[in-house]
């Protein structure tokens, strides 16, 4: 029940400012909307003041994904790329099926077709995604008094720079609120008396569709198996707040083709399910491959100043950009 709880948590907070909707996130991709920025920024540059102190306190510890270079670089592309042709991400897929997405459904679809494919052939792969460069972070790399100037400077410029995109994209402060709410959330879980680990949500895909299955290897089940059980609960949670808040705001309404789809891609319902397929195969497939996704690698990753994560959100970032120039600006109706 807790963690069906912190998920709800997690999903109220994304729902309420919107980021979890398609043209929220594609609208990113074409920088016609900044919230996605703006939260992220804001999220990460709060996030790592609070959880390096709570873990210099010793309440905390770090949970740092491995810079596996080529996974890394390799999953961020592919991540970017189905992240900006569906729309949605991990975590937001749950919260959006929740308010009667049924393009999300189809992406979820995908995503557990994209996660299972990767634990079949992970045997294979895994020894091409190196080289493992190990866990290591900016903290690990500088003095102590280095480290604290640097943190402080890196989180207050990060946060200015989500006033500055607000300023440039001023369009409420709700983004603001679900920032500082998932900063603490996140705090929160790091807490090993709550759950002792951030928050994550690309795992629970590889563990559904293994657990459906029967299908995989067994060296990968034996990786997810506890992490992808926990990410599922986490997942329902958020999804029963997105069907929770769009009853009660009376916005629940099945949709198959979002607004901002249907104005580069026209009406198709089928054109729209295929591509959030694609785009969910691809999703999910780059996110094991980097082993984390927006929540779980970028947003808590960088919190934690972890190098692989870093690296991660500019690969994805990239990719994200490059992929909804061309995918919609060379696509628009009329």
């Amino acid at each position: 029940m807790t963690t069906l709880f912190l998920g709800f948590l997690f999903g109220t907070f994304l729902q309420y400012a919107r980021l979890n909707r398609f043209d929220t996130i594609a609208g990113m991709a074409l920088l016609r909307n900044l919230s996605v920025a703006k939260t992220m920024a804001f999220a990460i540059g709060l996030g790592m003041l609070l959880m390096q102190a709570e873990i210099r306190m010793g309440w905390a510890s770090d949970h740092i994904k491995p810079l596996i270079l080529f996974g890394i670089v390799g999953g961020g592309v592919l991540f970017g790329m189905g992240m900006a042709i569906l729309g949605y991400c991990p975590g937001t897929l749950a919260i959006s099926l929740g308010q009667g997405s049924l393009d999300a459904l189809v992406g979820i679809l995908g995503g557990l077709v994209g996660a299972l494919f990767f634990a079949m052939v992970f045997p294979l792969l895994s020894p091409l995604l190196g080289p493992d460069l190990g866990t290591v972070s900016l903290r690990g790399s500088l003095s102590p008094a280095t480290f604290w100037v640097s943190l402080v400077l890196l989180g207050g410029g990060l946060m200015g720079i989500a006033f500055v995109l607000h300023r440039v994209d001023p369009r409420g402060w709700s983004w603001l609120y679900a920032a500082v709410g998932l900063t603490l959330l996140n705090v929160v879980l790091d807490l090993p008396a709550v759950a002792g680990h951030p928050m994550g949500a690309s795992t629970a895909f590889p563990w559904l569709a293994m657990t459906l299955t029967g299908v995989g290897a067994p060296g990968y089940w034996h990786k997810i198996a506890e992490p992808g059980a926990w990410e599922f609960r986490f997942l329902v949670g958020a999804f029963l707040a997105g069907l929770i808040f769009s009853l009660i705001q009376k916005e629940f309404r099945f949709e198959a083709v979002p607004d901002l789809w249907r104005e580069y891609h026209g009406n198709s319902p089928a054109r729209r399910f295929f591509w959030a397929f694609v785009g969910g195969v691809l999703l999910l497939f780059g996110a094991r491959m980097a082993g984390g996704c927006t929540s779980g690698h970028i947003i808590s990753g960088g919190m934690q100043l972890a190098y692989s994560s870093l690296l991660f959100a500019l690969v994805v970032f990239l990719s994200f950009l490059t992929t909804g120039r061309l995918f919609y600006r060379q696509g628009r109706v009329g």
